[in-house]
């Protein structure tokens, strides 16, 4: 990456920040091609013909409907390995209604989302990581993510190069858990006043951040 100049907005962005921390999905890297596409691409394997903007609908609500089923669990958005491998699934489930193919549609999903040439740079969040490295800062990133996330880390730019990185099914809480802060600042060693975290969703990431006593701007 080219170094990056920082102009007087961005060191005023990173006065009194010890680490950036990004979001990922979103933030630094997005899908390529889109999820709805993806899905049909799948589908189409088995089969199963969805127009993109039905698969755009109906991955909306799952995913909704498994955001909530985490906010109603006990204790709220708490998270593993296996539950994250579940709610995947579920989501497909769900995309896919009535079809019988849902098991092989999911094991081809989840392992194309693992591989590194589904997922492509994010410019604006690049932008960020660049000058938060210029300044001298150490970053990181988090994200609701599960064991998937470090090999792709080690393959994909601009994630190539972070040593820390905290995935939500490792942590064990899910943003917008308070526990999900709390667990990458003991894991960094820092106070929440020393955090700033990047990201793109303003409920999942920047409120959530914020309340937890971190600082938090969004992407782009």
């Amino acid at each position: 990456m080219a170094t990056a100049t920082l102009d007087a907005r961005t060191t005023d962005l990173f006065r009194g920040v010890h680490t950036v921390v990004f979001d990922v999905v979103g933030t630094l890297i997005e899908p390529t091609p889109s999820v709805a596409r993806a899905y049909q691409i799948a589908g189409r394997r088995q089969g199963v013909e969805l127009a993109e903007p039905e698969i755009a609908r109906r991955f909306s609500q799952a995913w909704a409907r498994q955001e909530a089923a985490d906010a109603a669990a006990r204790p709220a958005f708490s998270t593993s390995q296996q539950r994250e491998h579940d709610r995947w699934r579920l989501i497909v489930e769900e995309v896919f209604e009535w079809v019988p193919q849902t098991a092989a549609i999911f094991a081809e999903l989840w392992d194309h989302f693992g591989r590194p040439e589904a997922w492509q740079p994010v410019p604006a969040g690049c932008r960020l990581l660049e000058s938060a490295r210029a300044a001298g800062l150490e970053v990181a990133v988090a994200s609701n993510f599960d064991e998937r996330l470090k090999p792709l880390a080690n393959l994909v730019e601009p994630l190539v190069g972070i040593d820390r990185v905290f995935a939500s099914s490792e942590l064990g809480w899910r943003k917008p858990a308070a526990a999900f802060f709390q667990a990458v600042e003991i894991r960094l060693g820092r106070r929440p006043d020393e955090l700033l975290l990047i990201g793109d969703d303003p409920r999942l990431d920047l409120s959530a951040a914020r309340a937890a006593g971190w600082r938090a701007v969004g992407v782009g």
